[in-house]
């Protein structure tokens, strides 16, 4: 009897004992979008990719005459997710968290290192990303394109499941 009392009685304290917070855990991983999830955002992207398609490519451009990569990115994320990214490629690559290549998921920014410049695009799925090519304007490409693949840099997931439920 006398322990089914202190194991009441703790029970009733614990419960008790709670500052009304809630707390965030000290380190936050992202968590993986979810696959109906992954497949909206595709098809979100694919009807923005309808408007841009053939755009053509042009150093600091921002509208239909004439895009860059950084600025074409910039403008998917505003339109379609209402969410500001920075303008400019050597900012974007600072932003979100990491994603290794294996991990990634539709709307993830991935990066490129050509030459002397750097260049950006975002992941559809499927091993494809949607992007303002310098030589074709805004295009659909493959990551394991023999050219892409060998510039690839690396990969950032601005916006996690969280922010994009909220959405």
């Amino acid at each position: 009897m006398r322990i089914i009392l202190l194991v009441a009685l703790s029970l009733i304290l614990t419960g008790c004992f709670s500052t009304g917070r809630h707390t965030q855990p000290l380190v936050a991983k992202p968590e993986p979008i979810m696959a109906p999830v992954q497949s909206d955002l595709r098809l979100v992207l694919e009807e923005k990719y309808e408007v841009w398609a053939g755009t053509p490519y042009r150093l600091g451009g921002t509208d239909k005459s004439g895009i860059d990569c950084s600025g074409f990115v910039q403008t998917i994320f505003t339109d379609a997710f209402d969410f500001q990214l920075p303008r400019s490629t050597s900012e974007q690559v600072n932003i979100g968290v990491p994603v290794q290549r294996h991990s990634l998921e539709p709307l993830d920014l991935v990066f490129f290192k050509t030459g002397r410049t750097q260049h950006v695009g975002i992941y559809l799925g499927d091993g494809e990303f949607l992007h303002a090519s310098t030589s074709r304007g805004v295009i659909i490409s493959k990551l394991d394109n023999p050219y892409w693949k060998r510039n690839y840099w690396t990969a950032r997931r601005p916006l996690d499941a969280i922010q994009l439920a909220s959405m």
